[in-house]
């Protein structure tokens, strides 16, 4: 808050637990609504310095967090790795994945640069781009460092203070987030940090000085957030879940395929928006199965696989597996019997899971289950394939797997969802192309990255000037 770590008023505490082991690893304070005015309101004013400093000198600060960053990227992957479960190497990779987003918002004094022209004889038009103020980002377990990044950069650059409101199952990576951008030169105030449960949401959501909210986490919350947000008059990007489905046409390069679909449903232990969940074989592409099964079986969790973020979790996935059995699939490789790593045994692990023989209608293949959870199902053509996306609730990503570039082209036209990889098992575009999906993955509009994201936190200004009486007429005059 201001720069200063505080103490919450309410004097509560939220324990952090490590995934790998079960055990506490920390506390942060459970903020209550009085701490998050005290926040804004110092943000609100630090704001005001911020919006007036010139754009070119705005990136500055963020160019040696980026340089802070990566010099120690491994002590924040580490970090990461601890409160949310992932591997060092998934941690690296989401922390090199938000520095993308950090480059992008550095560019954006040459990629914006406002423009002007002469609309009529003695008549111009300007645009200038405008912060929208006080901002907040609410963000998720599953990447505490990349998603976060993916909001405040571009947020800050364009001129607005940030509070960021992380999970409060993995809020010590934020911690770090924060602490850097001060050493960066971030002047105090401009990027603040609050924790806390839901009530520190609505909070934010309410607070009269909070004109935008950015949020990703489950499809029902982000559906309260973006209608809680609007109805206040306010802007809100709100990313849900997914249910996404990976389409193998029967002239699929094997080698390729079958590694990107393990890679897509078991990286991050399956806890990404972006991971496989239904795998949709068509005709003799049914005999890629049992070589995806037997190279996932091959994964050893603590090495290829991370842990899953608390016990809950486990349970709830545990009983959609037998609760998928019970409907008829056939568990062709069970994770609920997987090892876990020697001297994690309390730990919350659950092991690659395929279930084969799944139809359309079973609950697996239509609900997030968040988890290394693959669903088979078995089309005739591609059209059956195309149908099961199109009739899916949610929309973040599709593949599709072929060698025909016409196939490709087919599939793409018709998804309904914002992603789609050809050939690609997670299909995240990279900047500067933006990040979003559509249907009930989506609440509000643009995207999170990219062109996109500079739409999202700040206002354009139009002004139209005329400094002279013309002899000519016309509808403008």
């Amino acid at each position: 808050m201001g720069g200063v770590w505080t103490r919450a008023r309410s004097g509560r505490e939220l324990g952090v637990e490590s995934p790998y082991t079960g055990a506490s690893i920390g506390v942060v304070p459970d903020s209550a609504a009085e701490d998050v005015d005290d926040i804004v309101v110092a943000a609100a004013r630090a704001q005001v310095a911020w919006a007036a400093t010139p754009v070119k000198e705005r990136v500055r600060p963020l160019q040696r967090f980026h340089e802070l960053v990566t010099r120690k990227a491994e002590t924040l992957a580490h970090e990461v790795a601890r409160e949310s479960g992932k591997t060092l190497g998934e941690a690296l990779g989401g922390i090199q994945r938000g520095l993308e987003v950090v480059e992008f918002a550095t560019s954006v004094p040459n990629l914006d640069r406002g423009g002007a022209l002469e609309v009529s004889r003695g008549v111009t038009c300007e645009y200038r781009r405008e912060p929208l103020g006080v901002v907040a980002g609410v963000t998720p377990f599953n990447f505490p460092v990349m998603v976060p990044m993916w909001m405040f950069p571009i947020a800050l650059v364009v001129g607005n203070a940030f509070v960021l409101k992380p999970s409060d199952k993995v809020p010590l990576s934020a911690c770090l987030l924060g602490e850097w951008l001060l050493e960066a030169g971030l002047p105090p105030g401009v990027f603040s940090v609050v924790h806390g449960g839901p009530r520190v949401v609505e909070a934010l959501v309410d607070h009269p000085l909070v004109r935008a909210v950015g949020f990703v986490g489950s499809t029902p919350v982000a559906r309260a957030v973006h209608a809680r947000a609007t109805l206040l008059g306010k802007r809100a990007l709100c990313l849900g879940g997914a249910k996404n489905h990976l389409i193998v046409a029967p002239d699929a390069d094997d080698a390729l395929t079958v590694k990107s679909v393990v890679d897509s449903f078991t990286g991050c232990a399956g806890q990404r928006c972006m991971a496989a969940s239904v795998l949709v074989v068509v005709g003799q592409a049914e005999r890629l199965v049992r070589p995806i099964v037997e190279l996932a079986s091959r994964l050893a969790l603590g090495r290829d696989m991370g842990a899953l973020i608390d016990a809950p979790a486990r349970e709830r996935l545990v009983s959609a597996i037998a609760e998928a059995e019970g409907q008829g699939a056939r568990v062709v490789l069970d994770g609920r019997s997987a090892q876990a790593p020697a001297g994690y045994e309390h730990g919350h692990w659950l092991g690659p899971t395929v279930l084969d023989g799944v139809r359309s209608e079973q609950s697996c293949a239509v609900r997030e289950l968040f988890g290394p959870v693959l669903s088979v199902i078995h089309v005739a053509s591609i059209d059956e394939a195309l149908a099961l996306e199109q009739a899916s609730e949610y929309g973040n990503a599709l593949s599709i797997f072929t060698t025909s570039g016409a196939v490709a082209r087919y599939v793409a036209e018709r998804a309904t969802s914002g992603m789609v990889g050809v050939n690609v098992g997670v299909p995240v575009p990279r900047d500067p192309f933006s990040f979003g999906g559509t249907k009930a993955s989506r609440f509000g509009q643009g995207d999170i990255t990219g062109p996109a994201g500079i739409e999202l936190w700040s206002n354009l200004k139009k002004i139209t000037t005329k400094w002279a009486p013309q002899r000519d007429a016309n509808w403008m005059s």
